[in-house]
């Protein structure tokens, strides 16, 4: 545990609550200790999931820390590696991430479950982006929610700053499921538990596709992948686990997959 979240490693899951009462807003010295974990998990071999919840049931995370920013922090600030939150920006982060929203997630704290893979959230849990409101932007979110859900929504969240829940958060497809507060985290292990066992250089590979096409003309992203021009599918083409993955197809069994 460090001073503003807890870390808990179950085998090759790693599991990062934000505790910091009263409500788990994100200040600097939070966010740079979230980014050096969530580096610490991309780098680690042994490590192929990360689920990022919030301590208790009432809040996720509210963003960023408004009593620091009124103490002088500036919006601007070293956040740290991966930017806020430490998942945002951080580059070549090839393993699935799961965010289990447990409560009141906006602003900052939106745009961090929005940094997951997939978004579980508590059948209570509500939803907002309301920067506008405290004379700021929702940068990562403006640049990411139009992509996410129909632009004419995204604009209408962002310019009104209004808060939704988690029925119409479903709707838009911004959340994966709705769940009973009680079967959020089991149903987020369970889930870990299972992306844990499946191939990680093929999720490499898919998030690194994904994260790169998402700018690129189709034919182009295709003529990289065919050509093994992204890192993680050439690596995934010369790898054991891909003559793993045909062999046990060919024996009818489940592949033992190693990572390499």
């Amino acid at each position: 545990m460090t001073k503003n979240i807890r870390i808990e490693r179950r085998g090759a899951v790693l599991e990062v609550t934000l505790d910091r009462p009263k409500a788990n807003a994100i200040d600097s010295a939070t966010s740079r200790e979230m980014g050096e974990t969530f580096l610490a998990f991309r780098d680690d071999p042994d490590l192929r999931v990360a689920i990022i919840t919030g301590a208790g049931q009432k809040f996720f995370c509210p963003g960023w820390d408004l009593k620091a920013a009124s103490e002088g922090e500036a919006a601007d600030t070293d956040y740290g590696p991966g930017g806020f939150g430490g998942l945002q920006e951080l580059p070549h982060l090839n393993k699935p991430v799961i965010a289990a929203v447990n409560g009141i997630c906006c602003g900052g704290g939106l745009e961090l479950a929005l940094s997951a893979d997939i978004i579980l959230a508590a059948d209570h849990a509500s939803f907002a982006l309301p920067e506008i409101r405290s004379g700021t932007v929702a940068d990562a979110a403006s640049i990411k929610l139009p992509k996410r859900i129909p632009y004419h929504i995204a604009m209408e969240l962002l310019l009104t700053g209004r808060w939704f829940d988690t029925t119409e958060a479903l709707g838009w497809g911004l959340i994966n499921r709705s769940v009973p507060a009680e079967e959020l985290m089991r149903q987020a292990r369970d889930l870990a538990d299972h992306l844990a066992s499946g191939p990680p250089l093929v999720f490499a590979a898919l998030k690194e596709i994904v994260r790169e096409a998402e700018d690129m003309k189709f034919q182009d992203a295709m003529n990289r992948v065919v050509r093994s021009q992204f890192e993680t599918v050439e690596r995934l083409y010369r790898s054991e686990d891909q003559r793993e993955g045909a062999r046990a197809f060919a024996e009818k069994r489940d592949p033992v997959w190693k990572g390499r």
